[in-house]
């Protein structure tokens, strides 16, 4: 298990047709050997976890990305930004089964419930 800095940017969409690097998240994940979350050296570092959401000229937002049971697949991975208020959680599509490489593509839901799909522009130890 690494920790892994992990940057994602938004990818080509009708908005944004050459997509963005001024919209996206800097997050840090353990990946295992596969390049794909470990949830168990997750369980071991969680609060070192952490979530960066840049989004155009809006303040910056700062979470954790935790765990949570149920969605597709018995879970779903988040990104949360205020443990009190689960109005502001953003949930990724199968991000446990994504490989966190150079120019794979992921999908993040926002709070207001919009998918948007971003690029893997960078994986770095963290």
């Amino acid at each position: 298990m690494a920790l892994k800095r992990i940057m994602i940017l938004l990818a080509r969409s009708h908005e944004f047709p050459n997509g963005s690097v001024r919209h996206g998240y800097e997050l840090v994940a353990p990946l295992d050997g596969d390049g794909k979350i470990d949830l168990e050296a997750w369980k071991a570092h969680r609060a070192e976890c952490i979530v960066r959401r840049f989004w155009g000229d809006e303040d910056e937002e700062h979470g954790v990305l935790r765990h949570r049971q149920g969605g597709s697949g018995g879970a779903t991975w988040i990104f949360d930004y205020d443990e009190s208020a689960p109005d502001d959680d953003e949930a990724g599509y199968r991000l446990g089964d994504h490989v966190w490489t150079l120019g794979e593509y992921v999908s993040i839901k926002n709070e207001d419930g919009v998918m948007h799909t971003f690029r893997v522009a960078s994986v770095d130890p963290a």
